[in-house]
Order: structure tokens, then sequence, then C-alpha cells
């Protein structure tokens, strides 16, 4: 849903800071991802797969033939492979066995529960076994049963989770060891999301260069909570404000539906996924994720924050890492119509408070999600999974 970091696109000053690595180990670190979906978590792995081949270490992705996230990483130039690992059956782990017999990996970093299941299966056979590190980007709840403790304590090395409250949910819930837990948030490269020129952003997309804009990056999925904004966004009583819904997905025909029953025709704006949303991000006023479940700490919203936008959100998953409210955003309940509305009507009235809450997210986001934070922290967990 977002541009992401590649070897060839970081700036040169960052790709020197991020290459200086030649006193570290270098590891093959293989990621799996099950999914086809395309989303934040599959661009955290592209941008964390980018980022550590520019510190020396060989990275293969290996994901289903389907999967959106195969065509993008061939487009980044990041290694991958086609493997039949969208399901969970036996030919899943003996594609992956047979594939890991013949290219050792130091490091397995697996994405999904199927992915997940299929190499924890995998290291029981002979030959192809490699340290598990799983990373859970959601906060959808982990079954309490012997299997599931079994792969998630036993078969795994470590967990990452992109939030505190993910880790916390982890320990509290399911009862795992917290050392066996770290909280990784998603790292932004700060300098290229960064502060634009409204009315020229507005421009070159062709959007109305007058009246507010409220926005949204996401996939089209239903936790994330489109249908809720779009009936705030029909009681809004500001007639020249624009919404702004960047993304596609699942629930793409039932908004567009939506959009009609409610007559907002000619004050929606549906662009579909947008390979580069830097743009769209500098052409809004306020950016809004009404999630009401799943959510890690999601890019865009961090994206966002780095543009300098005022946050309006959720307290889902690990979003209060990011967001605190009256700081640098506003919180309001989940599947809650009328206190987005609310909330977004008093930030179309107060340009001021627009300012002051958009300075300090992005002010809060360099300090607690930068790209080499996201980087050292993962390398220090694959190198210390290598050495138990």
């Amino acid at each position: 849903m977002s541009a992401t970091l590649s070897p060839s696109s970081l700036p040169e000053g960052e790709r020197d800071a991020v290459s200086l690595r030649e006193d570290r180990i270098s590891l093959h670190i293989v990621h799996t991802e099950a999914s086809l979906g395309w989303g934040g978590q599959e661009i955290r792995i592209l941008t964390e797969a980018a980022g550590m081949m520019l510190r020396g270490h060989q990275v293969t992705l290996l994901c289903p033939a389907k999967a959106k996230i195969y065509e993008e990483a061939r487009l980044r130039g990041i290694p991958a492979v086609a493997l039949p690992i969208g399901r969970k059956n036996l030919r899943g782990v003996l594609a992956l066995h047979r594939w890991l017999w013949n290219n050792p990996a130091d490091i397995l970093n697996t994405h999904s529960s199927t992915d997940t299941w299929l190499a924890a299966l995998t290291s029981l056979l002979p030959g192809a076994q490699a340290p598990i590190v799983r990373t859970r980007h959601i906060s959808a709840p982990i079954p309490n049963n012997r299997a599931t403790r079994w792969l998630y304590q036993r078969a795994t090395r470590h967990i990452v989770t992109t939030g505190e409250k993910l880790r916390h949910q982890l320990i509290t819930v399911n009862g795992y060891r917290p050392e066996s837990i770290t909280s990784v948030p998603t790292g932004i490269d700060p300098s290229r999301f960064i502060p634009g020129d409204k009315l020229l952003a507005r421009r070159q997309l062709g959007l109305p260069e007058e009246g507010a804009i409220i926005g949204i990056v996401a996939t089209l999925r239903s936790w994330k909570g489109h249908a809720y904004l779009l009936d705030a966004f029909a009681t809004l009583g500001n007639p020249t404000a624009r919404l702004l819904i960047v993304g596609d997905g699942p629930q793409r025909d039932a908004l567009q539906k939506k959009v009609v029953e409610l007559g907002l025709q000619e004050r929606v704006i549906m662009p579909g996924n947008q390979r580069d949303v830097l743009p769209w991000l500098q052409a809004m006023d306020i950016f809004v994720l009404p999630s009401y479940a799943n959510e890690g700490v999601p890019q865009a919203l961090l994206q966002a924050m780095l543009c300098a936008l005022p946050i309006v959100t959720t307290p889902v998953g690990s979003i209060l890492d990011a967001v605190q409210d009256g700081t640098n955003g506003l919180i309001v309940e989940p599947k809650n119509a009328e206190a987005l509305q609310q909330a977004l009507e008093h930030l179309l009235k107060e340009p001021e408070l627009r300012r002051e809450l958009g300075e300090h997210a992005r002010i809060d986001g360099l300090e607690k999600f930068g790209l080499q934070a996201m980087l050292d922290k993962m390398e220090a967990i694959f190198l210390n999974a290598t050495h138990v």
C-alpha cells in the first residue's frame, strides 16, 4: 500500500550508512510469506529485506507464485523464489524442505500462520534446519492449545511483534516467556517521507486545489473501518471537503456501492493502489485510520506522521505506541461513526490545532520509528538466534 525502500532507491547517504557493516557476520536470511495479499505486512518484509541486503547479508524471499509480494520483490531487486507454500499441506512442507536442503539458511523469518507452520514442520525433518524467527504483524488472538504453544515456544527460536501491546498480549494472554519476544516497530525512511507542497501535490495528482482533503491509505479490508469513515464523512458540516481513499482490496465493490447510497460520488475519490503514496499523503489535510481489529503499528499511519499530518485513529492493536490523544492526533472509539465525525469536524474548524498535531506527529515519528532502528534490532535478533 505504500512506497518502500529498495537497495537501488535508497538515498546515497542513507545507503552508505546502512552498508558500513564490514565488521558484521554475513547471514543468509530467508523470509517466508504465504499470504497472497498486499499491505503493510508485505511492505515491511521488503523494506527489511532491502535494508539487510545493503548491510551485506544475503536475503531470499520464499512465497507462492501468485503472491503480490513475489512480483514486487523482483521489481525491487530482492531475490524471490516461488514455492507452493500458500496452504498447510504436505506438498508445502516437502517443497520448503527441498529448497532449504539445497540452499542452507542461517535464519528463517516467517510472517504468516501458514508459512510458520510449514517451516516448523520442516524443522522436524533431517538436513534442512534453520532457527525460526516468527514476526507477528497483527493483533489477532492466538489459540491457547498445545500445538500452538509448541509452535511458538519450541519450534520458534524468537518471536518479533510490531508493537509493544502485541508483545504484552502474547505474555499475558498466551503465557509465553517474555524473554522470547521482542517488539520491533516498523521503520520508515525519514529522508523520503517528508512534508511537501500541498498545492503542488494536488495539481500533480489532479485533485481539487480548494477545500480540505481527508485521506486514508489502507488496503480495503472490512476491519480497516472504511465503512465507518464514509458514514462519518457523509454527516460532516463541510460540503467542500473531499474524502480520498487510497488503496484496493476485497471491500472495493462494497465501498463503491456505499458511496453511491450516501450520494457522495462527487466528494469521494478512490484512485486504487499507488506505487508511490507520498504525493497522496502530501495532498491531504487530515489522515484517518479508523481500524477496529488486527492492527500492529500501521505503516501508512507512520508515513502520515512523518509527513506531518494530524491523525485521527483508534486505540486498536499497537496504534497507541505511535499516536497519543491530543498530542499528535485524536483517538476515537472503534466502530463509532459519530465520534469519528466529531473528531474530523473539530480538526476541520481548527487549522492551528491541525498544524500543532502534525508537527508533533513528525517529531514523534522521527524519534521512535526510524528505519535504522528497525534494522539494528532485527539484525541483533537474527545474530542472537544463530548463536543459541
